[in-house]
């Protein structure tokens, strides 16, 4: 038996299998019986979900109970987000449109992209409380730069005539894309709009896969769509005309506007920027925090900087270490060695490891080289504590600290750095603390055996 069930197959072809199983009859007989039967042609139903946070409606409740204070305060919520980018070109668009029979409108046969006019991404923002679209038609990414960009487009164009008086804003968005909930540049991007326009920005997203649940998209985006239906988008002109010209029985009016500015992608945000946003700009809500946030206006003042971190127990900053009593050295020769040294010390750590690689560095190298916790310094004050104290490289590893600013001279009655070893170090000079063996400055001279 075939795979293929009979009412996957058109009525001509039932017809045809049927007359040839002896069982005559026309196209018309079989759409008969299949209606009788309680057939009928359909499509696929989206409704089937994936997974669902236990507090999802919690969430629209939440969402909708911000939405209502925020309307009945008199202040302005919006609902924003993307549409799919469109080819601007006479290229073909999906429905129907009345025309002269015979007449239809002659598009490419071919989608390939026009490099001239290019893609366009129209983002809208959506008045709930005056019922006003607002779209920002991009021909660049679509990047949390842009989605920011419009919604200060919408601002000034639209939001700040109608709410003149308005000191808050509610924007509803989806969980993902580029005003995603995770999106860093977004929650920059929103924290230089409060501070620019004295708004205070509440932000509530969606639960994940519910955009279709977003305001914007039965309001605003499917009229755009039935709008400019079978209607090709041959320019970026008709693309701002005809979403400008979209009306609704509601009441709906529609302002376009063409943003042909350059957002690059893969803007970062660094950790340390977006610490310093969570301290002074972000309030995270009570309810899911990560959801819903506010974008203050004001900063809060930045915390005072706390004190320095102490250095770790047992160890000792170069600072300490370059005496002469544990390098035989003066302090400021051991420093003028260093410098002197540093250009050779490189070179040969390069060379070392154009052999490991066997080649030239590939990726772009950072400053520093790699991220060593002595620098040539400390190789210094190591290699001269090997040769003066003839200490084992075990506790000479243990007393220099890594690389960064001096740290203080460990307290008194501290044990010393040499403890952790199991060996003994060896008896030291009681003037000078130096090693026996050796001679430093400090050493009174000794007098010659008869």
């Amino acid at each position: 038996m075939s795979p293929l069930r009979w009412t996957a197959k058109s009525a001509e072809n039932l017809a045809g299998e049927l007359s040839r199983r002896g069982h005559r009859c026309g196209k018309d007989a079989v759409l008969r019986i299949l209606h009788r039967q309680g057939y009928s042609t359909q499509g696929n139903s989206m409704t089937i979900e994936g997974r669902q946070h236990p507090d999802r409606d919690a969430r629209f409740r939440y969402t909708g109970g911000r939405a209502g204070e925020h309307l009945a305060a008199g202040d302005p919520v919006v609902s924003v987000d993307a549409r799919k980018k469109e080819q601007a070109g006479q290229y073909a668009q999906k429905g129907r449109e009345w025309r002269p029979k015979g007449d239809p409108v002659r598009v490419r046969d071919h989608d390939f992209p026009d490099k001239e006019l290019g893609k366009v991404t129209p983002y809208g923002v959506y008045g709930i409380g005056a019922n006003a679209g607002f779209v920002n038609a991009g021909t660049d990414h679509d990047t949390a730069a842009f989605a920011v960009e419009s919604l200060r487009r919408w601002w000034r164009a639209e939001g700040k005539g109608r709410y003149p008086a308005a000191r808050r804003l509610l924007v509803t968005a989806d969980a993902g894309g580029s005003n995603g909930y995770r999106t860093r540049a977004w929650k920059a991007g929103l924290a230089g709009l409060a501070a620019e326009t004295g708004l205070e920005i509440t932000v509530c997203h969606f639960p994940p896969g519910t955009s279709k649940w977003n305001k914007i998209e039965h309001r605003l985006f499917c009229q755009i769509t039935r709008n400019w239906r079978a209607r090709p988008l041959a320019s970026h002109q008709v693309i701002l005309e005809t979403i400008a010209a979209t009306t609704a029985r509601t009441g709906l009016k529609v302002t376009a506007m063409l943003d042909d500015g350059t957002c690059p992608k893969k803007a970062r945000i660094s950790g340390k920027t977006m610490d310093e946003l969570e301290q002074r700009a972000l309030a995270r809500h009570g309810f899911h925090g990560e959801w819903n946030y506010t974008v203050l206006a004001s900063p809060r003042p930045a915390p005072e900087p706390g004190p320095p971190p102490p250095a770790p127990a047992g160890r000792c900053g170069q600072a300490t270490l370059n005496h002469p009593a544990l390098t035989g050295m003066g302090p400021a020769d051991l420093t003028a060695l260093a410098a002197a040294l540093e250009v050779p010390f490189g070179a040969r750590r390069e060379q070392r490891l154009y052999q490991h690689r066997g080649g030239p560095r590939r990726g772009s190298g950072r400053a520093g080289g790699h991220n060593r916790k002595l620098d040539l310094t400390g190789h210094l004050l190591a290699t001269r504590m090997r040769q003066h104290l003839n200490l084992p490289p075990k506790v000479i590893g243990a007393c220099p600290a890594p690389t960064g600013p001096p740290s203080a001279t460990p307290p008194a009655g501290s044990p010393p750095c040499w403890t952790r070893s199991r060996r003994s170090p060896p008896p030291r000079h009681p003037a000078s603390g130096c090693a026996p063996s050796t001679t430093c400055a400090n050493t009174p001279p000794q007098p010659e055996s008869a």
